[in-house]
Formats: structure tokens, sequence, C-alpha cells
């Protein structure tokens, strides 16, 4: 009879994995409460991009009723109000990308998930990369097959050069010379 030894490795896979398992969830669930806030100013975008007359108010309230965390709540609030605010100047920028595509040709969802990242890669600190990755879930979450492509190509397009973000719109823009 011929004995088989098992292997018994030196490293702790095991011990390995499961904190790689607990960093992920943590990294997750922090990344989860601001994708949410996401999901929410999103939504609020949709409803305000289908029901104009609806007042911005009710957005608020809607935001801070849903999430239930004064955090969040001024985060998906602050992205909601910053994308109403630059609104004009988001449109005309994600126009002039999107070759052939007008806002109104584009799909609620997707013309909303692209105003939501291109304010936030425009006008906020937030890393280019972690825009696009939450755009990009949004858009797979919420809009078509082809949504993520779609968003993905115009975002990749309207990233700031270097990481340089330009003022917002709002801000008055002096001539030094």
């Amino acid at each position: 009879m011929h004995h088989v030894r098992s292997f018994q490795p030196r490293f702790d896979f095991e011990g390995f994995r499961a904190a790689i398992d607990a960093a992920r969830m943590h990294t997750c669930f922090m990344a989860s409460r601001r994708t949410r806030a996401r999901e929410m100013a999103l939504q609020m975008l949709y409803q305000q991009d289908l029901n104009p007359d609806v007042p911005a108010d009710t957005a608020r309230e809607l935001i801070v009723e849903r999430l239930r965390d004064e955090a969040l709540s001024r985060f998906a609030w602050s992205l909601f109000a910053g994308v109403m605010e630059s609104r004009a100047a988001l449109d005309a920028k994600i126009e002039a990308t999107a070759t052939n595509w007008s806002l109104k040709r584009m799909a609620p969802t997707d013309r909303n998930v692209l105003r939501l990242g291109a304010f936030e890669l425009l006008y906020t600190e937030t890393p280019p990369k972690v825009v696009i990755d939450e755009a990009l879930e949004l858009a797979k979450r919420y809009g078509t097959a082809q949504s993520s492509q779609f968003v993905n190509g115009i975002l990749d397009r309207l990233m700031p050069g270097g990481g340089k973000k330009p003022d917002p719109p709002t801000a008055a823009a002096g001539d030094d010379s």
C-alpha cells in the first residue's frame, strides 16, 4: 500500500484569505456608502430630468429620508445640487465630447450618469479613477447593455489632463494678462 502524504503549506493561505476578505469588506462598506449616495443623486437627477417642475426641495427631502445618514445625505445633495447648478456647462461639455450624439438622443439614465460623472471629474477632488469606476457601475446597474461602454468613452475624453481640475463655471474667471 502506498501512502500519499498531504501537502502542508508553510504559509497560512486561509488566514491570509480571511485578512484580505476582511480588508475588502471594510473597503466595500465604505465605498458602498458613497455608492449609495451617488445612486440617490442619480435617481434625483433622473427625476428632475423627466419632471423639471418638481422643486429641488423635494429631492433634498427624499435624499434625507432614504439615506438616513447626515454625512451621506450631504454628499448626495452636494452632487445633485452641483450638477443642477453646473448643468448647462456640463451639458455643453458632454455634447461637445459625444460625437454624433445630442443629449436629447441619449437615454435619460445615460445622460444623467454622464452629468454626475462629469461633475465629479471636473469639479470635485474625487480621484478620476474612482469617478469613472462609480459611473460605470451606475451605468451597468441602471442603463442598458451598452451604457457602460458609452459612458466610459465619454468620461475618458472629459477627464482633465494631468488631473488638474478647472474652476467651477460659477466662479469668476479673471484675466491675469
